[in-house]
């Protein structure tokens, strides 16, 4: 199949096959291995020439993801998928001649002494396949393929088709800059989706939901294909007695309602001393007033993105009425929701909510913030440890004390301290999960590892120093054993 003719199948259109993709991924092959692995100069001119890319087309990005999602900001849109996308090809660009270097490591005793040698060399894998979510469509793409381009490797991507209109721009984006045996895009459905999965892809990189994660792992599984999956789950903030309230809520409801909600690793409920669960509904309301005071028609609050979700974010809320819970909804200029051309929900608090409620048993993705009590924060640890392990953890305060005993006592792919979602922001830490919440990680220098073969290159002395190690033995390997084998 063409490349013109692969790259353009319609999003949710399904056009490609499952044939399609191999042949794909067998000419990016083979280019590799006629090629060889690429040198510092060709990496860096691949990045350059994908941040050209996301320069050049900001705008329509911008409107791509605004048409998608009914409304989403430009400025957020610039923000999380355009500026976030350069900052880490701009980072493994800097980098990169450096992570290429043969690292040096120590050969065993006494063969050290002999002359022997030993080092490690950075070897590209070959084809990476990555799998993007919808949520930050291009962010999700061009993130994981700065590390994918700077370690060397060759990339086929299928991005979401809950997100059809930046899904075809970045096809027609990738066509422009870059032969299709370097990068190209898929687009499809579920059943497309399937197929990429079952590809013997030599790395296989996958964000979404975990539930669809099992499918995935279960198919790269048939070829041995290795894998990182970028999940979610229920992301917990843990509100210290030491912590200031109003700076609490501001930080935490802005990363509850930036993208309404919908980020991997939004806070999905949050814990407070009971005493001070007044005080944050009422910092919580002020933070949402202040950052939009309306919120129906203005065009920085985002919409869910679609029917489907929106109706599954109203049953949460619904079911926590239902099971009794006090629900407040922050609408400072007190709008009709009933009617409106594109699915925005207020930001909605569930105070106090129980374990049989649907919000505390599924990943919310949207602007729902159900708020715990507790008297002591053991209480809270416990809660978070008998819950399956987090993509990312909260703590706020200023008691150091209590700041390492949460961070001691729970185990999350990352956390930030007196903030929400930001790890994710910093190039030099790896960015995964733990558990159902994840699996390897990526960003920067580890990021260059995960998608990178670490050869172990072993160089023997040149002179004939093995003999003693092989038949017929005696005296001579008797005296080396015996100088190894004791305490």
């Amino acid at each position: 199949m063409s490349q013109t003719s692969l790259n353009s199948a319609g999003a949710g259109q399904g056009n490609a096959t499952s044939d399609d993709i191999r042949a794909l991924l067998d000419r990016q092959r083979a280019a590799f291995l006629k090629d060889g692995p690429p040198g510092a100069a060709l990496r860096i001119d691949r990045i350059n020439r994908a941040i050209g890319l996301l320069v050049d087309y900001q705008d329509e990005i911008a409107n791509a993801l605004n048409e998608d999602f009914g409304n989403r900001s430009k400025h957020q849109s610039l923000f999380t998928d355009v500026a976030s996308s350069i900052t880490p090809l701009k980072h493994v660009r800097k980098n990169l001649t450096k992570w290429m270097k043969t690292d040096r490591r120590s050969a065993a005793f006494p063969l050290n002494l002999l002359g022997a040698r030993a080092r490690l060399e950075y070897q590209p894998l070959g084809v990476v396949g990555i799998i993007s979510p919808w949520n930050f469509p291009v962010q999700l793409t061009f993130g994981p393929l700065a590390d994918v381009l700077a370690a060397g490797n060759r990339c086929i991507i299928k991005p979401s088709e809950f997100t059809p209109a930046t899904s075809e721009l970045m096809a027609r984006m990738i066509r422009e800059a870059f032969s299709e045996e370097e990068i190209a895009v898929v687009t499809g459905g579920p059943e497309l989706g399937a197929a990429f999965s079952s590809m013997p892809f030599d790395h296989l990189l996958f964000t979404g939901a975990t539930s669809v994660a099992r499918h995935v792992m279960r198919a790269a599984a048939e070829n041995l294909v290795p894998v990182t999956l970028e999940l979610g789950g229920k992301s917990p903030v843990l509100v210290g007695e030491s912590a200031d309230v109003q700076i609490t809520a501001n930080r935490v409801m802005f990363g509850k309602t930036l993208n309404a909600g919908q980020i991997c690793l939004a806070p999905d409920y949050l814990f407070m001393p009971k005493e001070k669960t007044g005080a944050f509904i009422e910092a919580a309301t002020s933070a949402v007033s202040k950052m939009y005071p309306t919120l129906k028609n203005n065009p920085d609050y985002t919409s869910v993105v679609n029917q489907r979700h929106f109706d599954r974010l109203q049953g949460y809320i619904a079911d926590a009425k239902a099971k009794g819970a006090q629900v407040v909804e922050i609408n400072p200029a007190h709008e009709d929701f009933t009617q409106q051309p594109h699915h925005r929900i207020p930001p909605t608090l569930i105070i106090d909510p129980t374990d049989d409620m649907t919000v505390m048993q599924d990943e919310i993705f949207g602007p729902i913030l159900p708020v715990k009590t507790y008297a002591k924060i053991d209480e809270a640890i416990d809660y978070v440890n008998t819950h399956p392990r987090p993509l990312g953890l909260y703590y706020f305060g200023t008691d150091k004390d209590e700041e390492r005993k949460v961070l001691d006592s729970t185990t999350s792919g990352g956390v930030s301290v007196n903030e929400v979602v930001f790890h994710v922001a910093q190039d030099d830490l790896p960015f995964g999960g733990v558990g159902p919440s994840g699996m390897g990680a990526y960003h920067g220098k580890d990021g260059f590892d995960t998608f990178s073969h670490r050869k172990a290159v072993f160089t023997a002395p040149k002179k004939e120093v093995m003999a003693m190690i092989r038949p017929p033995w005696g005296a001579k390997l008797e005296k080396m054993l015996g100088s190894q084998i004791k305490r």
